[in-house]
């Protein structure tokens, strides 16, 4: 499925505001007309949109996967659609069967916002160095403690994550920032992000950078960057 984060208070239900979760699962209740429990690959957080979440639930009705999909899209707001559906075994889990997930960070990197990217971007009007961007982030491929850039106050058994890709592109007016790892803190690329654009603003340099890593110290490192940049792009299984 995919979805624009921008009107939903992040995925998970709570009781102070409408989410894709509680959304989702309503119209699909609405179908079956029984109760189910959903499990999702990502708990995406306020504002935050996704090309490619996936999402899995068990029903015993015998109803064709295509009349689900057709009918939860006829049900869903204009800002959440069914991409596929597809029937798994009994042991698939959208989130713990997964082997990767890719998210992308989208800055606009120009003088003036433009309105039409202002919900899906983070406008930065000075110019950024995207070599040493480039350069910092692929630093973090592999196994490492990602505690500088996790939610401030948030406990964790361990903070390390496998990353297996990452890497910083400007295409245009945009610079973008992926990266595919196993698994993510939370916050953990938005406060990357907000590291990167002080190195790619000449506020630190790359052995400050290196630094923060190393420190594992959340204090260190760079501010969060907003949520309508970051998109959860695709789920590996």
């Amino acid at each position: 499925m995919e979805y624009d984060g921008t009107n939903y208070h992040g995925w998970q239900c709570q009781p102070n505001g409408i989410t894709v979760e509680e959304t989702l699962r309503l119209a699909i209740e609405r179908i079956l007309d029984h109760p189910v429990k959903m499990y999702s690959a990502g708990r995406t957080d306020a504002g935050v949109h996704a090309f490619g979440q996936v999402v899995n639930f068990t029903t015993g009705k015998q109803i064709p996967l295509t009349n689900i999909q057709r009918g939860l899209n006829s049900l869903l707001p204009h800002d959440i659609r069914i991409k596929d559906a597809s029937e798994q075994n009994s042991g698939f889990h959208a989130r713990y069967s997964a082997r990767s997930k890719t998210y992308i960070y989208s800055i606009h990197n120009a003088p003036c916002h433009s309105p039409f990217s202002a919900r899906y971007s983070w406008h930065i009007p000075y110019a950024l160095e995207i070599a040493p961007m480039n350069r910092a982030i692929r630093t973090l491929t592999g196994k490492h403690d990602f505690s500088s850039f996790k939610k401030k106050n948030e406990p964790y058994k361990s903070c390390e994550r496998a990353v297996l890709r990452a890497g910083v592109k400007r295409r245009g007016a945009f610079v973008y920032v992926i990266i595919e790892a196993t698994g993510f803190l939370r916050y953990m690329v938005r406060n990357i992000v907000g590291t990167l654009v002080l190195l790619g603003s000449g506020k630190i340099t790359f052995e400050e950078f290196e630094g923060i890593i190393n420190a594992k110290d959340r204090d260190n490192a760079g501010p969060t960057a907003p949520p309508q940049g970051l998109f959860l792009r695709k789920i590996k299984y």
